[in-house]
């Protein structure tokens, strides 16, 4: 059989229909859009910048604890996903780079906002912190994270739609993804450490905001120029001319209000919200929230029946101490000097080390604190432990108030840390630590004990007359309770170290420490879920509930 092979007919090129291209799909050929690599790395900086910019925000109201951190990293990254989910299905229906730099200068405009509309929603947290009701106070705080959500999500429209403004190949889509991926990141990375070293402390955190805000919405400006797109360009020049003089008639008032007396002074440190305030004739120091005191200095009165003060009798427990065997201390978290003046009038002009991991406070105790009229006091700047570490020298006493309220930074209260002290105290030395409590709930108080009684043989706790304190006492030297007034009495009468241990016998505010209870370590130390379990309780009783 002979097989035969139909020819198929041939079409004629012209008659075949013309490809249709598809509306607004890049071209091989086609340039990338105009300042797309720089809007892309300043998204990247910018989603980050104002993530630390925020916490900055939140601190003075809210503090920094890792609560606080784990929303507001938490929120950031829902939002972002949000933005990347949205953003990839806008930008294949609509892959145009106009419609980009308007989403870009959209964000970065409401960025700018952020500090001027989160601070109603602030101060209502005030009032809910000082009437104790928890649910509105984390209201609060859940409203300004709410603020990020259309900055934040418009900011991740980014890095999809450069993906797909750029991709002209399928076989290099993996190749120009990664390049995105890899320049949002480099903005990032340098979003992570432009705003906390150069920015914040520069130009505070509102500024911050909005030198972030002008980075992105001028480059988006000068994209949507170069496009011809004058409607939205001229939307654009309004945005960026409009920001800078509501920010010049709003940033006159306190970043927050003074819980009392007047304010003197606030500025913004790489690691505090600082204001320096009048009250009484006394200055005191507040910190971030602001809700507590961390250093009182009154000209006129050197004791101030708060926790300072007994930083002096702590010594009175070691069997034979008097007036002269503290012969030098070292402070961690020294802040106003207020403890290192009280050492000084107590023992003399002792060598005090003090450390203070903020330059910025310890400049706002030279200026305001008068700790220049203490010779005796050397300060340093740095971290404790590290302070610790590297000293060769061994104190007879070693004292740690170092609260960023209402929290002990953890690696201050570990079992390790008060191997390290007492590493360096004297034989005859002892370890003296400021903890917070409430009128009615000692666990923080009592855990810091514990971890401290698995170095020392004997710890002993004295609870402030006046304030939400305890001073806890460690030394591995002979000591008792019953040899506290007789060390007092080999005081002058009237001397300070004696008036303040004649009223802690007066009120019976002493006691030892029996060994157990829970031990905390440099792995496992949650001192703020227990400080955070005293504030809801708190305020669950507060609430009647």
């Amino acid at each position: 059989m002979i097989e035969t092979t139909r020819a198929s007919p041939t079409i004629p090129q012209s008659a075949l229909p013309a490809p249709v291209p598809r509306p607004n799909s890049p071209s091989r050929s086609a340039p990338p859009p105009p300042f797309l690599r720089p809007i892309v790395f300043l998204g990247g900086l910018s989603s980050i910048g104002i993530e630390l910019a925020a916490s900055r925000l939140i601190a003075p109201y809210f503090g920094s604890s890792t609560f606080i951190w784990a929303n507001l990293i938490g929120v950031t990254l829902a939002f972002l996903s949000l933005g990347y989910w949205v953003g990839g299905r806008v930008a294949d229906r609509r892959p145009s780079p106009t419609l980009l730099y308007s989403v870009t200068a959209a964000g970065a405009f409401f960025a700018a906002l952020i500090p001027l509309m989160s601070r109603p929603i602030l101060r209502a947290s005030l009032a809910a912190f000082d009437q104790i009701a928890v649910g509105a106070f984390y209201a609060s705080l859940l409203g300004v994270l709410l603020l990020l959500a259309v900055p934040i999500t418009l900011l991740g429209f980014v890095t999809p739609f450069a993906i797909r403004l750029r991709v002209a190949d399928v076989a290099t889509a993996g190749n120009t993804a990664g390049n995105i991926y890899a320049l949002s990141t480099l903005g990032s990375i340098a979003g992570s450490f432009l705003p906390v070293i150069v920015l914040i402390p520069l130009f505070g955190t509102a500024r911050t905001f909005l030198i972030l805000s002008l980075a992105l919405l001028i480059p988006s400006l000068l994209g949507l120029l170069l496009l011809r797109a004058m409607p939205a360009a001229a939307a654009c020049a309004v945005l960026a001319v409009a920001l800078p003089p509501v920010f010049l008639a709003t940033e006159a008032a306190a970043i927050r209000p003074p819980d009392r007396g007047t304010l003197i002074e606030e500025r913004e440190s790489e690691y505090n919200y600082i204001q320096v305030l009048e009250e009484d004739g006394r200055t005191l120091l507040a910190l971030n929230e602001g809700h507590a005191v961390h250093s009182i200095y009154d000209p006129d009165e050197l004791l101030t029946r708060g926790p300072w003060d007994y930083f002096m009798a702590a010594p009175l427990f070691v069997d034979g101490a008097g007036p002269t065997t503290t012969r030098n201390a070292l402070l961690i978290g020294s802040a106003g000097g207020t403890v290192a003046r009280q050492l000084t009038a107590g023992y003399g002009p002792i060598p005090i080390d003090g450390v203070e991991i903020d330059p910025a406070v310890a400049a706002v105790g030279r200026k305001h604190f008068a700790l220049d009229e203490l010779p005796n006091l050397r300060q340093i700047v740095a971290d404790g432990r590290y302070a610790l570490r590297t000293t060769e020298t061994r104190y007879d006493l070693v004292g740690v108030d170092a609260y960023r309220q209402p929290y002990i930074p953890f690696q201050l209260t570990t079992r390790e840390f008060f191997q390290e002290v007492e590493d360096r105290l004297t034989p005859e030395g002892v370890a003296v630590v400021n903890a917070g409590r409430t009128p009615t709930d000692f666990r923080l108080v009592e855990v810091i004990a514990s971890t401290m009684r698995a170095v020392y043989d004997h710890v002993y706790v004295i609870d402030v007359e006046r304030y939400a304190n305890s001073i806890v006492v460690g030394t591995n030297a002979a000591s008792g309770i019953e040899g506290f007034g007789a060390n007092a009495a080999a005081f002058p009468a009237g001397a300070p170290v004696r008036l303040v241990a004649e009223r802690s016998l007066a009120t019976g505010n002493m006691r030892e420490v029996a060994p157990g209870g829970q031990v905390f370590t440099d792995d496992h130390a949650p001192v703020e879920l227990v400080v955070d379990q005293i504030i809801l309780d708190a305020a669950r009783e507060g609430d009647g509930t």
